[in-house]
């Protein structure tokens, strides 16, 4: 495991899985640790995984400062760890929450991003928000899951603001709600920095105008991956993301929730490695 100095003297730590060309990955959560992307679908027969655990999360110390837990106080972090594995330029991926790191990080440093893969990325960074209604009319398309009553129910109340985020929304969140799915949510409260999840996206973390406008420098391809029946972000928010990227390629898994290489390993590793490979 090896670990390295971020500027402000964190000590973070990242995980390396397969073997190959490195890939970076950023997880989301937000703040949730590595662990739960696992190999992403078979992505280490393929490339060489590089999972940062964030600041605060995993393996990687809490800094003295909660303030830097916010996502644009993240980018050196990044920054960081690109100079300590010493590549000049680096293929990047990020998940759900940590698509807006990524995406701040290529806004930043246009030159060291040689491709960008967003896995189901919640696009706040570029001022686009997951409308409750987009949430309600995703989850009304598993009408017919055994489990939907209860789930819609619970999931409605949350994001109305009727009531907690309870598990028994959960199923809602993935393709298949099997045991495997199962065993991933259970372990999600274990791995989430709840403290710092709700500073990663304070005031101050995002300026679209700004990120937008930096990201005309950005030359790199980027994938903008969707889940068929994710809730967040909707396909057609993922595409008018990608919609925002010099040189985007969209795309969406049928089938696939917000963690898409849990419902359809072989597709998911293979959309995402004809992407690296330029294919």
């Amino acid at each position: 495991m090896p670990t390295f100095t971020a500027p402000d003297g964190t000590e973070l730590a990242c995980h390396l899985r397969g073997e190959g060309e490195p890939l970076i990955v950023l997880p989301g959560g937000a703040m949730r640790a590595s662990a739960y992307l696992g190999d992403l679908g078979g992505l280490t027969a393929h490339r060489r995984l590089v999972l940062l655990d964030l600041r605060g999360t995993g393996d990687s110390a809490v800094p003295a400062d909660p303030a830097t837990y916010r996502c644009d106080r993240q980018v050196d972090d990044v920054e960081a760890l690109r100079v300590h594995l010493g590549l000049d330029r680096m293929d990047l991926l990020a998940h759900s929450a940590g698509g807006n790191l990524a995406t701040l990080y290529a806004a930043r440093f246009p030159e060291r991003v040689s491709r960008l893969a967003l896995i189901t990325a919640t696009p706040w960074a570029l001022g686009l928000p997951v409308t409750v209604e987009d949430r309600l009319r995703a989850a009304r398309l598993r009408a017919a899951e055994p489990w939907f009553a209860e789930a819609y129910a619970a999931f409605e109340a949350a994001w109305t603001g009727r009531g907690p985020f309870d598990d028994a929304m959960m199923p809602l969140f993935y393709g298949r709600w099997d045991d495997t799915a199962r065993a991933h949510m259970a372990a999600e409260e274990e791995q989430t920095n709840d403290e710092a999840s709700a500073v990663y996206g304070s005031a101050g973390a995002y300026d679209p105008p700004a990120t937008r406008a930096a990201l005309a420098a950005l030359t790199a391809p980027v994938l903008v991956y969707a889940g068929e029946l994710d809730t967040g972000p909707t396909p057609d928010l993922a595409r008018r993301a990608a919609d925002l990227f010099p040189n985007a390629r969209f795309t969406v898994q049928p089938g696939g929730g917000h963690f898409p290489w849990l419902d359809d390993p072989e597709s998911f590793a293979g959309s995402v490695t004809a992407f690296l490979d330029g294919r």
